[in-house]
């Protein structure tokens, strides 16, 4: 589905199988209103969304869906996240570790949400669960079920108040290494990009991530600002990186939401990442 020169790719989208409230078809489908020529499916710490959304696009022709991944590290004290592209998603050991990631999210959301009720929020498993499955629950569920039960306004606000690294009733959680994340998506075939690192408030994590053998950076990004896309590419140029591009869709609405970024509204022409294309 080439139009012109560009082929949009929105190289950043969450289904319902990690912390976003879409399906992976459903997913696809507004992908292709958007009019994408493709996206990656990048859920949180699992990979189960890939299939059913690859199998979706094959109704589309010419539509593609990369494999990818997003996991989450800990590293001076800040969250670093990594995405891993063209993962193969039938690797023995990315099965088993995602497996062991999704079992220490839902310990740590049930957790986390025994901490709120002893904080004395009204808040309890059945509400988190209206939002979650129960093989992943995520902090963004339990934010939803903080806005549904009017002690915040968004996503934002929740993490801000409650649920962010430092907050009351933050409880850290299996994670890898930034090394050991790099590491287990190449050993599984795939390319490793460091996702929004705008957000980060140690920019040298960044040369850290590079210096541990990072592919790329998601320059493009709806947590960026102009400045942060200008400066991010520079990077690139200068270390001879990869620059990606995504809006992080989660599928929420735009009224009062951290993740007020619609799908495709964020993008990439992939003709300008000849690694990205020759694979697909």
């Amino acid at each position: 589905m080439e139009r012109g020169f560009i082929i949009r790719f929105d190289l950043h989208v969450h289904t319902n199988q990690s912390d976003g409230l879409l399906s992976p078809e459903e997913v696809v489908d507004l992908a292709i209103q958007k009019k994408l020529d493709g996206i990656a499916i990048t859920d949180h710490d699992t990979i189960s969304g890939i299939a059913p959304a690859i199998n979706h696009g094959r109704k589309y022709g010419g539509f593609t869906v990369i494999p990818g991944i997003e996991f989450g590290c800990i590293h001076d004290d800040e969250e670093v996240h990594i995405l891993g592209y063209f993962i193969d998603i039938h690797n023995k050991f990315i099965n088993k570790l995602t497996a062991r990631l999704r079992e220490s999210r839902v310990k740590r959301g049930i957790a986390m949400t025994n901490k709120l009720i002893e904080l004395g929020l009204n808040i309890s498993m059945e509400d988190v669960r209206e939002f979650s499955s129960d093989n992943y629950i995520g902090r963004p569920h339990i934010a939803r079920a903080l806005i549904k039960r009017g002690y915040v306004e968004n996503v934002q606000e929740a993490f801000e108040k409650y649920l962010g690294l430092g907050k009351p009733g933050y409880i850290d959680r299996y994670k890898l290494s930034i090394e050991e994340t790099i590491l287990a998506i190449k050993n599984s075939g795939g390319i490793a990009v460091l996702a929004h690192p705008g957000i980060l408030k140690n920019r040298d994590i960044t040369y850290y991530c590079i210096e541990k053998g990072i592919d790329g950076i998601e320059c493009i990004q709806s947590k960026h600002t102009d400045s942060d896309i200008d400066y991010f590419k520079t990077i690139v140029n200068d270390f001879g990186l990869i620059a990606t591009g995504g809006s992080d869709f989660h599928g929420d609405t735009n009224k009062g939401n951290s993740n007020a970024a619609l799908l495709g509204d964020y993008f990439i022409d992939i003709n300008e990442i000849s690694a990205f294309k020759e694979r697909i």
